[in-house]
C-alpha cells in the first residue's frame, strides 16, 4: 500500500496512491496509516481521490486508522469517487468522518477552522 504525505500547515494531507482499500490491503493499509499519522498536526485529511473501490475491511481499516490517532486529532475525508461516496453514506460513516468534494474544499474548510 502506497502512501504519500505532505503538511500544509496546520493539516497533515496523507494520499493514497492506490485504486483499492480493500482485504486484500486493509491491514498494510492501516500499518501504513499508523506510521505517516504517528505524530504531525492534529488535522489529517486523508486523500481518496485515486481509490475506485472500497470494502468493508477498507471501512475499518480507515476508522481504525482514526482511533489510533485519537480523540484530540481529527481525520478527515476528501477527493472520493462517487463509489466510493455512496459506500460511506450507505453505511453512514458520513456521520463519523467530514466528507469533502476535493482536497481543495477540505483544506478550505479545515485551514480556517479554529484551532
Amino acid at each position: 500500500m502506497e502512501l504519500s504525505t505532505k503538511t500544509v500547515d496546520p493539516v497533515l494531507i496523507v494520499s493514497v496512491n492506490e485504486d483499492r482499500i480493500d482485504a486484500a490491503v486493509a491491514i498494510e493499509f492501516k500499518d501504513a496509516m499508523r506510521a505517516e499519522t504517528l505524530d504531525g498536526p492534529k488535522i489529517v485529511v486523508l486523500d481518496l481521490s485515486t481509490v475506485n473501490f472500497i470494502d468493508s475491511s477498507g471501512l475499518g481499516a480507515i476508522v481504525a486508522s482514526m482511533k489510533h490517532m485519537g480523540q484530540d486529532r481529527t481525520l478527515a475525508l476528501a477527493g472520493l469517487t462517487p463509489t466510493v461516496d455512496k459506500v460511506f453514506r450507505l453505511t453512514r460513516m458520513d456521520t463519523v468522518f467530514s466528507l469533502f468534494a476535493t482536497l481543495e474544499g477540505a483544506l478550505e474548510a479545515l485551514c480556517n477552522r479554529p484551532a
